[in-house]
């Protein structure tokens, strides 16, 4: 491994610094995004339990705010639980647009990774015929041995930098997809809990 990294030249640095913070958001992200950390089931009838009983206490809505992503919505719409339905909607609608962003945190991160390494892949390929064509306009065709270093780098570095690329993008697509499912779980969630304190909405005539 060692020899195919000094073989494919200055160009594989970048590469492998890439594919490290590419494991390591792939990692993070894992950990982060796991559904049960994010929506845990049953929050929303607990929550209608409390309201159902009276006991809607502040430290009741601080721990649920802390609990989870899901718990900050529905901790948002609880403070203002005495309000009216829109204004009740609108404040959970302001707090799930930062906890949207939170999930999308190192996302844009990676699609970059995903983006640049095949252009880093394909610049060492340019050095490397540059480095072929000079050989040969200097010394001609006449040593197999001086072209193929040339040859080899722009081949590795090619290699390196699609193998980085594609499961990283593989990734980034993955978690794009989960981040819009949970999402849309948080959102009916939400609505639920809406219901359950203002009643179901009435249709418009």
């Amino acid at each position: 491994m060692l020899e195919l990294v000094k073989a494919g030249g200055w160009l594989m640095v970048p590469i492998l610094l890439c594919s490290v913070i590419a494991m390591a958001i792939i990692a993070e992200r894992f950990w982060t995004l796991q559904r049960k950390r994010i929506t845990p089931t049953n929050l929303v009838v607990q929550v209608w339990q409390w309201a159902k009983s009276g006991h809607i206490e502040e430290e009741r809505i601080r721990a649920l705010r802390k609990s989870s992503p899901l718990g900050r919505i529905l901790a948002a719409g609880l403070v203002n639980r005495n309000s009216s339905r829109e204004h009740m909607k609108e404040s959970i609608e302001d707090v799930g647009r930062h906890v949207v962003h939170d999930l999308d945190r190192y996302l844009n991160t990676l699609g970059t990774i995903a983006s640049i390494t095949p252009l880093l892949g394909l610049l060492g390929t340019v050095i490397g015929m540059i480095k072929v064509f000079a050989v040969i306009t200097t010394q001609g065709v006449g040593d197999p041995g001086v072209l193929a270093g040339g040859i080899s780098e722009a081949l590795i570095t090619t290699a390196a930098g699609l193998t980085v690329a594609i499961p990283t993008l593989m990734f980034h697509r993955y978690f794009r997809g989960h981040v819009d499912e949970l999402v849309v779980t948080m959102e009916q969630e939400a609505l639920k809990m809406v219901e359950a304190i203002h009643g179901p909405e009435e249709s418009k005539a």
